[in-house]
């Protein structure tokens, strides 16, 4: 797992981690945004971007958040690894502990 996406990203999903981007692996779920781990490259663009200090690298992620990482990587369970989040578009879910 490259980079993670936590909670601080929960109901804000400003989307400049989406536009700096530049293997489009960042979807968006329906209250928070999700990188997926096959498809990142770790260039590390997307961190600096995020307003919210939502963006770390997986060995970067501090305790009260490291939960992140498992629900990054099942978000894509599901979904797989469609090869681009601009095709996909909104998907209108969330991992079930985000959704909660």
């Amino acid at each position: 797992m490259p980079y993670v996406i936590t909670s601080s990203c929960v109901d804000v999903m400003d989307k400049s981690c989406i536009e700096e981007c530049p293997v489009d692996c960042i979807y968006e779920g329906d209250r928070m945004m999700y990188i997926q781990p096959d498809e990142c490259v770790e260039c590390g663009r997307c961190e600096p971007v995020c307003p919210e200090v939502s963006i770390f690298h997986h060995e970067d992620l501090p305790e009260p958040v490291r939960q992140f990482e498992r629900i990054n990587a099942e978000f894509f369970t599901e979904l797989g690894s469609p090869g681009g989040a601009r095709k996909v578009g909104r998907t209108g879910a969330d991992h079930p502990d985000v959704a909660s």
